[in-house]
């Protein structure tokens, strides 16, 4: 199907591409110099770990519905960096 222009309707693109690269730019120049990222993400990681560790068995299958539902990722805390 073409895209037709009429008087009242025009068609809008945007390419964000750049807008992206200068939203990344500024969130690195925006950390400071001592940041690790990789470190960061294994903090979270644990953070997540500790969690979702212990939980009581109705607190499991609350924990295993949410991920059925796609509402939590299966792997939470667990090599989320691949994502």
């Amino acid at each position: 199907m073409a895209h037709e222009s009429t008087p009242d309707h025009h068609i809008f693109e945007m390419d964000l591409t750049a807008d992206e690269a200068r939203r990344r730019t500024e969130f690195f120049a925006a950390m400071e110099p001592g940041w690790d990222p990789v470190a960061a993400m294994a903090a979270e990681d644990e953070a997540y770990r500790m969690l979702y560790s212990g939980l009581d068995e109705h607190q499991q299958r609350i924990y295993e519905r949410l991920v059925a539902a796609g509402v939590l990722p299966p792997d939470l805390g667990q090599g989320r960096a691949a994502d």
